[in-house]
Formats: structure tokens, sequence, C-alpha cells
């Protein structure tokens, strides 16, 4: 049975269209409430269970956290908000807590407008395909309010920011510091602003934080990891070491080299990677998906790491990663997980984990990806008309089988929906970038026209 309102990370859509607005929100609470009331009645010895909800900047997210709140608390369920809070923030306090669930208010690097609800398990990791479909079903029942003496309690949880910054920090070695690095920090205007500088100068670093103001309308608005060039640019203006940009929720990462040149997700990873071969840390195998890099599978493979790849989606990533049983894997768009550090991907400990390979080594970013080769890569995103199926589609496979036999042994092509908005993004891959526009263009066209 396919679900109806979770994709890929959550449910997400614009704020004020279903399944977004409070009434399906409150419902959406409610759901989850009896579902965990179900699920952990006999494990808490008739004690209610407690949901830690946070959020990130949005100035939706005031609405939409009142009425998970009403949702929850009818149901029995106590509730714990933390304010704005990076999204893996939030899991990480679900599990220091001994809370039962978390929930994150955010729609993490799309625009103020949109806004989504995420839910973590206890033990901080994203829920089951199998408990979001009972999460669906119970939302077709109707609300029927505990008792009064049943009903949840809402306490906020103070120090929420200042355990985080700890936990992040924590996740550096206690052997190494960043005094002397000048770090421009791109916080998107997001949950980050009030975590990620303070992490940084407690552990040293001279730090320059910007997208560090948000309005509850500026998220990701020109800033941040989804636009680099943004940070590019306050690197050189600030003649920084290295540049790091979060997005609006704060697990996606992107990193700049002294001269503003970017290094996306791939090749984070493969620095990453490159450090702990260098150190003989167990390590095991890396994960990709679909997308990443033929560049980057090629100098991952010369480090002696194995590699495989999942479907694109962080969730999909850490389902690969437990079944290799491997400790590092990520994606091109900057989710990064370090399973040895963190139950789920988290921007600032994966930017840690970078800069500590620059401590260990002594090089600068661009000398330690620059074996790490990008191949050119296009993506053209195609908006379709919502509930469009690529399948059966002949138009779009003829392309796809024509671009194939050109690009032979030296390309890719991956066609894929996206889980989070109403899109087919095309990507071709090869050693010629003229080649490969003509390509992706030729199926975003076929793309096109089959859709209408």
């Amino acid at each position: 049975m396919s679900r109806k309102f979770f994709g890929t990370d959550g449910v997400r859509g614009k704020v004020g269209e279903e399944p977004i607005t409070p009434g399906m929100v409150m419902r959406l609470g409610f759901a989850a409430g009896k579902v965990l009331v179900a699920a952990e009645h006999e494990a808490l010895h008739g004690e209610r269970p407690a949901v830690l909800i946070g959020k990130d900047t949005r100035v939706s997210g005031y609405m939409l956290e009142s009425a998970l709140e009403a949702g929850l608390t009818a149901a029995g369920v106590d509730v714990r908000l933390t304010g704005p809070m990076p999204t893996p923030g939030i899991a990480y306090l679900t599990r220091a807590l001994r809370l039962q669930a978390g929930v994150v208010i955010s729609a993490s690097h799309n625009p103020y407008d949109d806004n989504g609800i995420k839910f973590f398990s206890a033990k901080g990791a994203k829920l089951p395909d199998a408990v979001e479909l009972a999460i669906e079903q119970a939302m077709e029942e109707p609300i029927r309010t505990a008792a009064s003496i049943g009903l949840g309690r809402v306490k906020r949880v103070d120090d929420a920011a200042g355990r985080y910054i700890e936990f992040c920090k924590g996740s550096f070695p206690y052997d190494l510091d960043l005094r002397g690095l000048r770090i421009v920090v791109d916080c998107a205007n997001g949950a980050a602003y009030h975590i990620a500088p303070p992490v940084l100068h407690e552990l040293g670093a001279d730090v320059v934080a910007i997208g560090n103001e948000p309005d509850g309308l500026n998220i990701n608005h020109h800033c941040g990891a989804t636009h680099p060039e943004t940070l590019s640019k306050a690197v050189r203006k600030h003649r920084a070491d290295v540049g790091i940009a979060l997005d609006g929720d704060g697990d996606r990462l992107m990193m700049a080299d002294a001269n503003g040149q970017i290094a996306d997700g791939d090749r984070l990873l493969y620095a990453i990677a490159r450090d702990r071969k260098e150190r003989g840390t167990p390590l095991g195998g890396v994960v990709g998906t679909l997308m990443t890099n033929l560049g980057a599978e090629l100098a991952l493979r010369s480090l002696g790491c194995d590699f495989a790849r999942a479907n694109v989606g962080d969730r999909y990533v850490l389902e690969r990663m437990q079944e290799k049983g491997w400790l590092l894997g990520g994606e091109t768009s900057g989710h990064i997980l370090c399973l040895d550090r963190h139950s789920t991907g988290d921007g600032i400990i994966s930017a840690l984990q970078v800069l500590a390979a620059l401590r260990y080594s002594g090089r600068p970013l661009s000398e330690t990806i620059k074996d790490c080769p990008i191949f050119p890569q296009v993506m053209i995103n195609v908006r379709v008309a919502k509930g469009f199926k690529l399948d059966g589609q002949g138009e779009v496979d003829a392309a796809v089988r024509l671009v194939e036999a050109e690009l032979g042994d030296s390309g890719r092509v991956v066609l894929r929906p996206s889980g989070t908005e109403p899109l087919i993004r095309v990507m071709v891959e090869g050693r010629d970038e003229a080649q490969v526009r003509r390509c992706a263009e030729r199926i975003a066209q076929a793309v096109i026209s089959a859709a209408g």
C-alpha cells in the first residue's frame, strides 16, 4: 500500500494547501500520537509518551507548531518544545532526553512559503515506512480527544541549544582545535543561526557569520547550501581559510576553499574518507546515490574504499549503510552521514569532520580534494503535473536509449521523480560538457512533451 502524504523526507508542501494546513497538521499530530500511544503503552508502564517538537525559522512554524501540539496533546501525548533547532539537533535531543519521538517542522532547503513535518524515532532515526503508513491510516479515523485527565501537557526545553552545541563540539577530536582558522559560516537564515557560529567559535575559530538574521521570510533566500555563490563571495571578501554553508534546517552542507571554490557533498565525502584511510580509522566503504559523480566514485575507489549506490534520499543512503555495516555515506547535495558521530545527517558535524581532516593533514581544503575530479554533470528539473508517472512514456524511453547509445561507457543517465516536489529530474553525466548538456536537453524536451 503506497503512502498518500509522506514522501522521502516527511510530509511537505505549500503552506495553506493540503496537507500543510492547520487542520491537516492537527490530524497528523493526533494520528501520530495514537500510533505512538499504542506502540509504547507497555514499555511506558502506564505513563504518557512524550514527543519533542522543533522547527526552523519559517513564519508558518508558529501556526504549524500549535496545530501539532493540539493534535498530540489531544491524543494523550506530552510535548516538549525547543523553538528553532536544526533537524539533526532534534534527532539528538530526542535520543538524549529518552523521549518516544521527535518532530521537526521544516521544508529544509525549500522557499519560506513551503513547510513540512518529519518525524524521528526514539533512537534518532527516520521512521520506517510501515510506521508512516500506520500514521496515514490513523488520519482517516475521526479525532476522539482523550479524557481531560489523560490529555498531554506541554513544556519548553530551555537548554536545548546549549545541549546540542556541546554535542556538536564533542564530535570534534579532543586533541585538535580550530585556532588560527578564519571560517565563514552561512546559516541560510535558518535553524542553525544560533548554533553553528558558537560551535566554531568555542572550538577556537575566528568566525564570520552570515545568513544569521532570520526574519521568517528569508530562509534559504540567496544564501546557504542551495546558493553557495554567496559563501564563495564572502570567503574571498573576508580572506577566510574556509567557508561552510548550511541549509535551512541544518542537515545539508557545502564548503568553499580559500579561493572561494565550492566543494559539494561528493568531494566532502572524499575528504572525510581520505582522512580516515590515512589515519587507519575503520571505514569499510562509502555509500553514495544514483546522483554521486562518477569522478568521485573513481577517486574513492583509488583510496581503497568500496563504493555502493543507493536511491536518492538520505533515508535510503542510511538503509544501505546499515545493510553494509559502513559508517560513511551521503549525497551530492550535501547530506552527509557519519554514523560514528550521529544517527542522521548533520551539516555542522559533517563540517567538523572535514575540518578535522584538514587539521590532521595540515593541508588546505583545495589540496585535500584535488584528486577527486568531478565529471561534467547536467541536471534539468522538469516541472510536471502532480501524479505524472514516467512508466510507459515511450517518447521518453526512446530519448534515453538514444543518449545512452551516444555516451557509451563514458557517461550515465539518471531519470527520476523528485521525492518532495512535482518535478522530474533529468541528469546526464559524461566527460564532455557540451555533449552532456545537449543530451540532457534532448531528454528534458521528451519529458516536457510527454507531460503535456
